[in-house]
């Protein structure tokens, strides 16, 4: 998948015989599934741009339609496809606001300057994302550090570099 396009949602299935496709999504912004909107289907290879007809919410996806796919026919073939929004479309975030992919595989040091490790996954598990982190060590678990002010200090994204305090109970 080309570095160009982040994935916002699956097609999991259709939904009625009008062309509306049922998506399990994956984006913190619905915006994106505004009329008018253009995505992106991994098909073939190739990345196809489909612009958004109609969205609304049905228990826990989002039901779209997309121009041109008007038939349960059309959309058929779209099932268990990837749907992706280009980089160029990504919204701003506030400054202290990260996209997941610009977190991962960022490395993580504490104020002291000992390396923790490289986080390798974002998790949501309530309250506040969690990083996971890889440790170098052999057989050493991952670390889970919650982002949170009392805990990470400084965010280079451009460096890739994380600062975080360490906090009792943090390291398994």
């Amino acid at each position: 998948m080309d570095q160009n396009y982040l994935k916002v949602g699956t097609i999991v299935n259709t939904h009625g015989v009008q062309g509306e496709v049922r998506v399990m999504s994956v984006t913190d912004f619905n915006e994106r599934y505004e009329p008018g909107s253009r995505l992106f289907l991994e098909w073939n290879d190739q990345m196809v741009e489909v612009t958004v007809k109609s969205h609304r919410e049905h228990k826990q996806f989002d039901l779209l339609t997309f121009e041109g796919y008007d038939t349960i026919e059309s959309v058929e073939p779209l099932k268990q496809t990837t749907l992706y929004v280009s980089i160029e479309d990504l919204h701003e975030l506030d400054d202290d606001e990260f996209y997941y992919f610009e977190i991962i595989g960022c490395e993580v040091y504490f104020t002291t300057g000992e390396h923790l490790g490289r986080i390798k996954e974002v998790m949501q598990p309530g309250a506040n994302d969690v990083w996971v982190v890889d440790r170098p060590e052999p057989g050493a678990k991952d670390a889970l550090i919650p982002f949170i002010d009392e805990i990470v200090k400084d965010v280079d994204i451009e460096n890739g570099l994380i600062t975080i305090d360490y906090m009792e109970g943090l390291l398994p």
